[in-house]
């Protein structure tokens, strides 16, 4: 029996649109070598339905979810990318993964469309890694902290800034390391803007109203893809 695309309401639709996926049943298609037409008369749906799944934001219904996954010898909640509630880095790796370097421009534009990293820096008791909320202004990394932190200690140091992304149901995933110098923002106009400019607060809320920049030196970028 032909499948149908489910009418769900909006926030149950916006709920299963973030698993992308249309992109995750493309991708276990391919690694499958089966063309669109052959998944159709797999997984006992109409013809089109392959494609119009992989092309659009629609939510097959779960009847529509189970044939495809086990047309595609997966499961719903692989299809649906649940595994972000579960913790990072369970996954199994990839069948012939590749590590591709990341030029100067592909991790700019990765780091601008991120919010949340982590700083790596020297403190009076040794190594730490902090995360913070983040946001990029004039090609530097800013983020806000209290005036007794380790990070507003730091002020002229060297440090390290990395941001990553982990897709564990497509064993696929991306960081960007960021090494320069932190300095504070004393000028009232730039703290002015880099407030306009933020996203969103801290996520820790509290009084954070020191602003830091870090200055890149260097930045690189290395990504894993699958098949």
């Amino acid at each position: 029996m032909a499948k149908k695309l489910s009418s769900t309401g909006p926030t149950e639709r916006s709920s299963m649109d973030r698993g992308d996926i249309g992109r995750r049943v493309a991708l276990r298609r391919e690694e499958l070598g089966l063309t669109r037409e052959e998944l159709d008369a797999r997984a006992r749906v109409a013809p089109g339905y392959v494609q119009y799944v992989e092309e659009h934001s629609a939510t097959p219904d779960v009847s529509g979810l189970l044939s495809l996954a086990a047309a595609l010898d997966t499961s719903m909640n692989a299809l649906l990318g649940s595994h972000a509630e579960l913790p990072p880095g369970l996954g199994k790796a990839a069948y012939h993964p590749r590590l591709v370097e990341m030029g100067p421009q592909e991790c700019h534009d990765r780091l601008r469309a991120h919010g949340v990293g982590r700083v790596a820096l020297n403190t009076a008791d040794g190594l730490v890694i902090m995360p913070v909320s983040y946001t990029m202004a004039d090609n530097t990394v800013a983020f806000r902290t209290t005036y007794d932190n380790g990070l507003a200690a730091a002020d002229g140091t060297e440090v390290a800034f990395e941001v990553d992304e982990l897709d564990e149901a497509l064993s696929q995933g991306w960081s960007v390391l960021v090494v320069g110098r932190i300095h504070r923002v004393a000028n009232a106009d730039t703290e002015r803007q880099l407030t306009e400019r933020a996203h969103s607060a801290p996520w820790p809320g509290g009084e954070r109203e020191l602003w830091m920049r870090i200055v890149p030196e260097r930045r690189t970028g290395r990504r894993i893809q699958a098949g």
